[in-house]
């Protein structure tokens, strides 16, 4: 729960961030259990990503710690009446989001079609684990502001694949993920994927070498 609690005031901090926080856990590692279970999922994160400040600590604290409203209110500056609203508005808006596939030996399956596909460059079987309207987002450019749509982001996964060497198959805050590696051993990307109906749906790419060294060590 305390990764959880720093995890949403590090982002209160840091609006505007495309890229959600990622936890990487080595598939199964049971030393890191405790940390997994703490972790927020990629999905959870981007809605969040959409809350006002004052919607999001509202709703985080109510419906996620219970939180009583009238000691949230203080908080955020608000009525206890007005923390109740906003909490209910975010509430709105979590449920109305896409969520992942409960299945993680699924979604692996799903990630793992497309980490194939792309380095053999196979786009039909490529596009066919891609939702139609699947969106692409990095912390560098080209896809800084986004890439939209399955034919725009197999074209760059493929352009990606060429300069990997190696991928691991990692946990990006508790869903399937991997760890791209380049020739000379170094990590060139952490990538978290959303899988919904067996379709990829969202796909953050991460690739700033000081955040690199922290996930991958």
């Amino acid at each position: 729960m305390k990764t959880f609690v720093l995890l949403i005031y590090q982002r209160e901090e840091s609006l505007g961030v495309a890229i959600p926080d990622f936890i990487v856990n080595r598939e199964g590692n049971p030393e890191n259990a405790v940390e997994l279970a703490d972790s927020i999922g990629l999905a959870l994160l981007v809605v969040l990503d959409t809350l006002t400040p004052a919607e999001r600590l509202a709703f985080v604290l109510h419906d996620m710690f219970a939180v009583p409203f009238e000691e949230i209110a203080p908080l955020i500056g608000r009525s206890s009446t007005a923390a109740r609203k906003l909490a209910s508005r975010a509430r709105n808006r979590v449920q109305g989001a896409t969520m992942p596939d409960k299945d993680t030996a699924r979604q692996r399956e799903v990630v793992d079609a497309f980490v194939a596909a792309a380095h053999t460059g196979d786009l039909e079987s490529l596009i066919a684990v891609l939702d139609p309207k699947v969106v692409l987002l990095a912390d560098r450019a080209p896809a800084l502001k986004g890439i939209r749509g399955a034919a725009a982001v197999a074209k760059h996964a493929f352009e990606f694949s060429k300069l990997v060497q190696k991928t691991e198959s990692v946990l990006v805050n508790g869903t399937p993920g991997i760890i791209s590696w380049l020739p000379n051993g170094k990590p060139m990307a952490v990538l978290g994927f959303v899988v919904s109906n067996d379709r990829i749906v969202d796909i953050y790419i991460l690739s700033d070498p000081n955040r690199l060294q922290q996930l991958t060590n």
